[in-house]
């Protein structure tokens, strides 16, 4: 009867001194005094679905029961190795490009719709081995539309911020786009 008397104030203590050791900590640390910068791109996305080297390739397809002859049908995902390139000619100087995968995310064709995740790498200028990241919902059929920033790295480490898309030229029959990327990012 003692041992189990003991081994109930023993395990009393243990409960009464439980929240002190279980408590919430957190600490806020302001920042430095680096000021946030503000930096303005302007550059154009090739998106090549065709032809012998294509840089986004279908890496899985909903299994539909309708056909969809569209070269991106609903459900249809695609991993990316999109160059960028200073200007809409597919000759013009490349500076970095787009990995990542985007995913046919509407069942209505007029309004197609893509959900776009890809890291943005700069390969040369003074923007080399920084890259952001994009994790945004893209109405592609609006003439003009606003993708988020979510993240980035090297001299966009804490990226935020937001990208205007305007596509400069699409083909309907084999999917392939150059989209003309105007860019707002606010980083550290």
């Amino acid at each position: 009867m003692e041992e189990q008397l003991v081994f109930a104030w023993a395990m009393i203590f243990c409960i009464a001194i439980a929240p002190v050791y279980g408590e919430y900590y957190s600490k806020t640390v302001t920042p430095s005094s680096k000021v946030e910068k503000v930096t303005n791109l302007h550059f154009f996305l090739h998106d090549t679905l065709s032809g012998e080297n294509p840089s986004a390739v279908l890496v899985a397809r909903a299994n539909l029961t309708r056909k969809d002859h569209s070269p991106v049908p609903f459900g249809s995902l695609f991993a990316i190795d999109d160059p960028l390139r200073v200007g809409p000619e597919p000759t013009s100087k490349i500076i970095g490009n787009a990995q990542g995968l985007y995913l046919s995310s509407s069942q209505d064709a007029s309004k197609f719709t893509i959900v776009l995740y890809a890291d943005f790498a700069f390969t040369t200028g003074k923007f080399k081995g920084s890259s952001f990241s994009i994790f945004s919902r893209n109405p592609v059929t609006e003439a003009k539309r606003e993708v988020a920033i979510v993240g980035g790295r090297g001299r966009f480490r804490m990226a935020r911020g937001f990208a205007h898309i305007k596509t400069s030229y699409f083909n309907a029959t084999t999917g392939d786009a150059i989209l003309d990327y105007k860019v707002t990012l606010y980083h550290y």
